[in-house]
């Protein structure tokens, strides 16, 4: 999401001055002051575990150990004394109160995008979970931008929708790459790239899911290389070539465990190693037998908004990760005991 990523670009550093100048305030100085009195502040005793207790108290209170107060509070400390973080430790009803105005605006922002993009959505949960870790800085930056973040927003709303059933049907059929039933009813449709390293987790989950599912779920693999990988096209078609033969899953496997490796020789070597028809598989690479069928994939794929790899679709519904086998698991059971009326 280019407009929310850019403006979540935090000033950590101002931030963990203004942090840095509170605890200085708190700090004791040397002598007396005027109205000086004894309490908490003026009595408060140092040690070695003062910084980490003053910063464990403010990351639980602002958000977490990954939220940008959390993170600056630790860069702060790393340059107070003992006895500065001990005041600030004694004073910290102080920063807890502070913590939770500045929540406020992260809290109005997020309830006026859930409002307009729908509490029940995605986008909202993603707004929920992303939120947390800001600084009041970043969502009152985002509000000054607030119509074009939600627009952003809706528009991958919109993307993430089921396909509607012709849509569904059309990136399933044909004499694809393939396991299980072709009567299924719960059919997985994923788009991959052999040079994506995040794709040969997806390949992980493929594999959980033949060996759980494999007479229930049909398993439709679909080429879709990105640009930027310089060998991926050319697996894709060497893929192809082996699926030709009969052996697609047994050359998928070995692209997966050797994505540093996917040169033309290297191909080559691996289509040995799986025992198919080297000759054929050299004909087949030289002229460009499968090129085609490669590039009419990757207009599928745009067809419904395939923007990366993996992209994973269950029963024409986006699966947010293809790589959580445990999340798609749930998503199978549930799409079989409604097929079956449950």
């Amino acid at each position: 999401m280019k407009v929310l990523s850019t403006l979540t670009d935090s000033p950590r550093a101002r931030l963990a001055l203004s942090s840095l100048a509170l605890a200085l305030t708190l700090a004791p100085v040397a002598g007396c002051s005027k109205g000086q009195k004894g309490g908490k502040a003026a009595s408060a005793k140092a040690s070695a575990t003062s910084c980490a207790d003053y910063s464990a108290r403010v990351c639980k209170e602002g958000g977490g150990d990954e939220s940008e107060n959390c993170k600056a509070i630790k860069s702060a400390t790393d340059l107070l004394a003992p006895e500065a973080c001990a005041a600030a430790l004694a004073n910290i009803d102080f920063t807890i109160k502070k913590l939770g105005e500045q929540k406020k605006k992260c809290d109005e922002l997020t309830t006026k995008l859930c409002g307009d993009i729908g509490t029940e959505t995605s986008s909202c949960e993603m707004v929920r979970t992303q939120t947390k870790n800001f600084t009041p800085d970043k969502c009152a930056m985002m509000m000054q931008h607030y119509a074009e973040i939600l627009a952003d927003l809706k528009q991958q709303e919109e993307k993430m929708k089921p396909l509607d059933p012709a849509k569904a049907a059309k990136i399933a059929e044909g004499a694809v790459p393939a396991f299980g039933p072709a009567d299924a009813k719960v059919t997985i449709v994923e788009f991959s790239d052999f040079e994506c390293p995040f794709c040969s987790r997806a390949a992980d989950t493929a594999h959980k899911v033949k060996e759980k599912y494999g007479d229930k779920v049909r398993f439709v693999f679909r080429q879709f290389p990105l640009s930027f990988h310089k060998n991926a096209h050319t697996a894709a078609e060497a893929s192809l070539a082996a699926h030709s033969q009969g052996k697609f899953w047994e050359f998928h496997d070995k692209l997966f465990a050797n994505q540093q490796k996917l040169d033309r020789a290297s191909l080559e070597g691996f289509a040995k190693e799986v025992g198919l028809n080297v000759a054929d598989f050299k004909k087949s690479l030289d002229s460009k037998q499968h090129a085609a069928t490669v590039d009419a994939e990757m207009k599928l794929g745009e067809e419904v908004a395939v923007q990366g790899t993996p992209t994973m679709f269950l029963n024409g519904a986006r699966i947010a990760d293809p790589s959580n086998f445990e999340a798609l698991s749930g998503q199978i059971e549930a799409a079989l005991t409604k097929a079956a009326g449950g």
